[in-house]
């Protein structure tokens, strides 16, 4: 991978990654699209490469949730425990699953699958607009978290927004706005951790994995990551404005005209 290639498809990539990991619109979602768009491998790992800028976002999150990550080890550790129990079903289907989610994304129906998520997405988003403004908030608490780590299960695939899609669980099981969103980009670092975990010991299992990649192809990956972080902390400060204005709506529109976008390119056989 040429050097000048890998730098400037890292800045698109690692902006757009941070930019989209906090609204609720899919990071992942956007970065298999632009790998096709862009075509951008990075020696056939961009799982690996996907998961770092990943850990961009996260620095982004510990930035601007330092305190409240230590208030999560304050007794009687309540919140805590209900993170732990909401990242379990995420953390079982990736291990499970992960490998069979990655190939049908990226295989021939790929891009149907990750429009059909972007669509879902969007009545998920729709949905959690117009209850909030009907229902009366509840304390957050178990019933909300756990509807929350379940549906970020399903968010392991592609175009379903993981922030979107936790906090739309989140609101419609009668979680208080503010909480539940507090708690999805929490609920972002065990799964980060983990999946860098993950790829960091396939890493070390075979060595090749990391020639495959090259010292572009990892200066790349450097420069993604501090693009992630910076634009994901600035996404972090802006979504949290919007949650308080609680209007999902255009955000959703977005989703659906992308779907809908996606499609048709990809029967015409443009995006493939």
């Amino acid at each position: 991978m040429e050097f000048f290639t890998a730098i400037w498809q890292s800045i698109v990539l690692g902006t757009v990654q941070g930019l989209t990991e906090f609204l609720p619109v899919s990071s992942s979602g956007h970065l298999a699209l632009l790998h096709r768009i862009l075509g951008a491998d990075f020696g056939g790992n961009t799982l690996f490469f996907d998961i770092m800028l990943h850990v961009g976002t996260l620095a982004a999150v510990v930035a601007v949730f330092w305190r409240d990550i230590l208030d999560l080890f304050k007794k009687p550790f309540k919140t805590l425990l209900i993170l732990i129990v909401a990242t379990i079903p995420a953390g079982v289907v990736g291990l499970l699953f992960n490998d069979w989610i990655d190939s049908v994304t990226n295989g021939q129906y790929g891009i149907i699958v990750i429009s059909c998520c972007f669509a879902l997405t969007a009545v998920l988003l729709l949905l959690a607009e117009n209850v909030s403004k009907k229902r009366e908030a509840q304390p957050f608490g178990w019933k909300h978290g756990i509807c929350m780590g379940v549906m970020q299960a399903f968010a392991l695939f592609p175009g379903l927004s993981r922030s979107g899609s936790t906090i739309a669980a989140g609101v419609l099981s009668g979680g208080e706005r503010k909480s539940v969103a507090h708690f999805s980009f929490l609920m972002s670092i065990p799964v980060i951790l983990g999946s860098a975990l993950v790829s960091s010991l396939d890493l070390v299992k075979d060595p090749t994995l990391v020639t495959s990649i090259g010292a572009s192809g990892f200066v790349g990956i450097a420069v993604g990551v501090v693009f992630a972080a910076v634009s994901g902390f600035f996404a972090v400060k802006f979504m949290l404005r919007i949650i308080e204005k609680a209007n999902y709506k255009w955000f959703s529109l977005y989703l659906a005209v992308l779907a809908v976008t996606c499609i048709s390119l990809y029967a015409a056989g443009v995006l493939v």
